[in-house]
């Protein structure tokens, strides 16, 4: 799937039927929303908090954990910033018996304990990484034992990891070409969903960190672009970590120790760490290949905007529309709000 040119890929029913606790997710009008703006604007938005762990990410840690578990692969490890993504491989692995390890970025992992306390209520084994359990880590450490940690450190423990055990496979919650095709259930269900009240979305909005999100809701519409339809796909990250806005587009590892092949992106370096005080994921250094060559192309558009101003627009969504929005997704908002 990393590398199919097929136009669709089936999903296999052991993978269907763990979906369908969820699927598909709600499409709603922000109705109070567009009141408490005064636009004449019609806002939509497609809830994937109502997954299990509360994101996007099990879209592609089940069919992941499937696919592994089907090739005789006993455990999982991973990297998880935020959460999401170790929460999502934590639920997928107890789906189908596996075992998982998840290496915790460790400044998310002393600010979101309850995050943790997820992971190991679904099986998992959640460490603070760096770690002194792998050689990355005791590297990282020896240099800065006082690190907060990145996604970049945490994915070349968890990769090491992985390479030294036949029974463990590592997987990745974003950036790669199968985990954007896994997550286009969102942008298909969407188009189903406009279509049924009659409409078609103008822009699509989407938080933009390793590409999964954006991806997820803007390549089935991106295929409509592609075919001479008028939308526009604007991904929003974090200024904290302007992969799009302000890295360079060269060949980079995925990690910070160098163990990943090495992938053409939007990078801010192998090395960067953000700031300790950006709340939420958004983290990653790089950005997802494919989403990197249609940007590099100009066939979408990205912005990068501060937490303050992304916060108050969850803030004013959450007194509108009831949901507290997770720090990803309030970037969407930001922006929407601008718009």
């Amino acid at each position: 799937q990393e590398v199919s040119s097929e136009r669709w890929i089936a999903i296999p029913e052991p993978v269907m039927d763990v979906l369908g606790i969820w699927r598909p997710s709600p499409m709603m009008r922000a109705l109070s929303f567009e009141k408490a703006l005064g636009t004449p604007a019609k806002i939509y938005y497609k809830n994937e908090g109502v997954s299990p762990p509360g994101s996007h990410k099990p879209n592609t840690a089940i069919p992941q954990a499937y696919y592994n578990k089907e090739f005789g692969i006993e455990r999982m490890t991973t990297e998880t910033g935020a959460g999401q993504w170790g929460s999502a491989l934590s639920f997928a692995c107890a789906q189908f018996g596996m075992s998982c390890r998840v290496y915790m970025v460790r400044i998310s992992f002393d600010q979101k304990p309850f995050r943790k306390i997820m992971m190991q209520t679904w099986g998992a084994e959640v460490f603070p990484s760096p770690t002194n359990m792998t050689q990355s880590g005791q590297h990282i450490l020896a240099a800065h034992p006082d690190s907060p940690g990145s996604l970049g450190i945490a994915i070349s423990e968890a990769v090491e990891e992985a390479a030294g055990r036949k029974d463990t496979n590592y997987a990745l919650g974003s950036v790669l070409n199968h985990v954007l095709l896994h997550q286009t259930i969102i942008g298909e269900e969407a188009k189903k969903q406009l279509a049924l009240v009659g409409d078609y979305a103008d822009k699509i909005y989407a938080p933009c960190g390793g590409g999964s999100n954006f991806g997820g809701i803007a390549f089935p519409f991106f295929a409509d672009k592609a075919a001479g339809k008028d939308v526009t796909l604007v991904a929003v990250e974090p200024s904290s970590c302007p992969s799009l806005t302000k890295g360079v587009y060269a060949y980079d590892f995925g990690d910070t120790e160098g163990l990943t092949p090495l992938m053409k992106m939007y990078t801010l370096g192998h090395d960067f760490i953000p700031d300790d005080i950006h709340a939420g994921g958004l983290r990653y250094h790089g950005m997802s290949p494919l989403i990197s060559h249609i940007y590099e192309l100009g066939m979408m558009e990205a912005i990068s905007i501060g937490q303050t101003e992304c916060f108050q627009a969850g803030v004013q969504f959450a007194r509108t529309e009831g949901i507290v929005p997770a720090p990803e997704p309030t970037h969407a908002l930001a922006a929407t709000v601008r718009e």
